[in-house]
């Protein structure tokens, strides 16, 4: 667990300091739960908002559980690919930082992968408008946490590099948790909070590029150790 505990960090920060990104994909839906605004109370806007983002992040975590369950399995299948995964994981975040900074498209296929499945939820998701309830607004955001994004694959990426279904999990729900202010709040002010990440997605890109550094000094001071060190280990015992 303390091993993955910079995977968390940075899944939380890119998800909080990423938000700017998902304003363009996900603010529109965001805002459904303030349908009606202006006679809908902010009491009744607020508890549904909460719902609606329960069941993204949900959908979060338990995507990360099926892609880490997967990389548990080659890991377990293949038990010297242990140490370049995590090196891996840590190359992964450095990358999400430079998209987070500089806004680069590495995942644009995947994306566009991803589409084809959401055409086939989209008509479920329609069919929940307008969100009138707090039911609809978790079972609106079920759906919405499968919607096809470069930021939410780029951690599913890290998720898998774990290898355990628990941590996995973990890693999601930290990602959902970082996103979570910017999107219940979009309904309030979308744009201005949209123009203030956006300034400051260099910044944010850096610090996630700093956690993947950490990440990868693990494994690269046992690369770096090699196999001699623990024989010489076992021979001064």
């Amino acid at each position: 667990m303390s091993e993955a505990l910079p995977l968390f960090a940075a899944a939380f920060v890119t998800g909080l300091l990423g938000s700017a990104h998902c304003f363009g994909m996900c603010a529109g839906i965001s805002g459904l739960f303030a349908v009606n605004a202006s006679v809908a109370s902010l009491r009744l806007q607020i508890p549904r908002a909460m719902a609606y983002n329960a069941g993204r992040v949900l959908s979060y975590a338990f995507l990360g559980i099926v892609v880490a369950t997967l990389g548990q399995t080659v890991i377990k299948a293949i038990p010297d690919a242990a140490a370049p995964v995590r090196l891996a994981s840590g190359l992964l975040i450095v990358a999400i930082g430079l998209q987070v900074a500089f806004n680069w498209r590495f995942l644009a296929p995947v994306e566009n992968a991803g589409a084809k499945i959401w055409q086939r939820i989209a008509p479920a998701a329609k069919g929940l408008l307008p969100v009138t309830t707090i039911p609809k607004a978790l079972c609106l955001g079920l759906l919405w946490g499968w919607l096809p994004c470069g930021l939410v694959y780029s951690v599913l990426l890290l998720a898998a590099t774990t290898a355990s279904a628990v941590d996995g999990g973990l890693v999601m729900l930290a990602f959902g948790a970082g996103t979570s202010p910017a999107m219940i709040v979009t309904g309030i002010g979308a744009s201005k909070l949209s123009q203030f990440m956006s300034r400051r997605r260099l910044g944010a890109g850096l610090l996630i590029i700093l956690l993947g550094l950490m990440t990868l000094a693990m494994p690269v001071m046992k690369f770096s150790a090699g196999p001699d060190d623990g024989v010489h280990s076992q021979h001064s015992m």
